[in-house]
């Protein structure tokens, strides 16, 4: 299954960096669930894409490594066109998501950009 789940992480990305909110939906299942968000359900993806490219709007992922086993993708990724707090450093991300159906159906992850609460 290693294509058939890499192939959905990478599609993510590429609609991301593209900022093509339809293709970015198409990539998850519909009951995707959002570990880091607290969320379930495509809405979620698009709500938290189109306020991140709103405040940064130069804001693109950079894939530094993907590895697939079975059903499950690990991603070390740069959050390029973001301050991450610290001068000339983008905000690096780990993400693992589960692939079912072509689709990814859940996500967890942590990143090195802190989120404002409120």
């Amino acid at each position: 299954m290693t294509d058939e789940a890499r192939t959905p992480g990478q599609d993510m990305y590429e609609a991301f960096n593209a900022r093509d909110l339809t293709a970015l939906e198409a990539t998850f299942a519909v009951d995707f669930v959002s570990h880091p968000l607290g969320t379930t359900g495509v809405a979620a993806v698009s709500r938290a894409s189109s306020g991140l490219f709103a405040a940064c709007p130069e804001a693109r992922v950079t894939v530094e490594d993907m590895l697939v086993d079975r059903d499950k993708v690990a991603v070390r990724s740069v959050l390029c066109g973001i301050s991450g707090g610290v001068p000339d450093t983008a905000p690096t991300m780990m993400e693992i998501f589960r692939v079912r159906h072509g689709r990814i159906a859940e996500l967890w992850g942590l990143s090195s950009l802190a989120r404002q609460e409120g």
